[in-house]
């Protein structure tokens, strides 16, 4: 299985999932222009692609759905609540799927799980490579993590996981009072410490690699986030790769592209 953020962070989303000859794309935050040469950058065509997972309809992660979905003919996997926010798809293209519904794509298996977020039917996605068995939760905007989601991200051998904001930035930043609150509920955005108690919990041996994402350009610093996060699995029995998603490049949890990579 390999995987990399096309682009991670309040202006644009988008995440490429790749198992054996399969290949999926989550969220489309990019414009056709700009997601061909991120793609280009991980040897990939879009044309390639089996279909696109939307995880909710907020425009950092659709802004580009419609014209990638018209020019290259995507399938279109999500929840029925967030299909029905989502204008300019064709009916023949959606693939509406309920929370806890395995749907079998070429060569993986995807699942939603249900995630406290201030959209329509939000979801996580958790990608299961029908041969090997390896297993990808990714989840990048939530306000508090349910039970049930880290029972659905227990024993994952890869994680994208959100890491939005440092507290102290977010109290004492340029975002007004309400937009302050709205970030800090409990269906808005993870903190650098929310993200540390998710990974305290599903923590294991086999975990290879954490790539942190959707981090705030104005509330949070790479290593701030990187050094939450390394402080608490420096206290479990992860011994994989933890790196940062960047905004404007294409970054792999190993190898270029990742900010502040280390393995532990």
């Amino acid at each position: 299985m390999r995987f990399c953020a096309l682009a991670s962070g309040s202006k644009a989303n988008a995440t490429l999932v790749e198992v054996g000859a399969t290949r999926l794309l989550v969220d489309c935050g990019l414009g056709p222009r700009i997601l061909t040469r991120r793609l280009a950058e991980a040897g990939v065509s879009p044309a390639s692609i089996d279909a696109v997972i939307v995880t909710h309809e907020h425009v950092d992660h659709i802004k580009g759905l419609a014209q990638a979905v018209a020019k290259w003919h995507w399938p279109v996997v999500s929840t029925a609540g967030t299909l029905s926010a989502v204008s300019g798809l064709p009916r023949e293209r959606l693939m509406p799927t309920p929370y806890g519904t395995p749907r079998a794509i070429g060569e993986l298996t995807v699942e939603l799980v249900a995630v406290p977020h201030d959209a329509t039917e939000p979801a996580a996605v958790l990608v299961t490579a029908t041969r090997s068995g390896a297993r990808l939760g990714l989840s990048t905007d939530l306000g508090h993590v349910p039970d049930a989601l880290s029972a659905a991200f227990a024993r994952l051998d890869y994680l994208v996981f959100e890491s939005n904001h440092d507290e102290e930035m977010l109290r004492n930043g340029p975002y007004p009072p309400f937009l302050q609150a709205r970030i800090a509920s409990d269906t808005g955005h993870l903190s650098n410490r929310q993200t540390g108690d998710l990974l305290q919990r599903v923590a294991h041996k086999g975990l290879r690699q954490v790539l942190l994402a959707h981090l705030s350009q104005q509330n949070n610093e790479p290593t701030l986030a990187f050094d939450a996060a390394c402080a608490v699995l420096q206290r479990t029995a992860f011994r994989g790769a933890l790196a940062c998603a960047a905004q404007d490049v294409v970054s792999f949890a190993l190898g270029r592209g990742a900010q502040l990579e280390m393995s532990l």
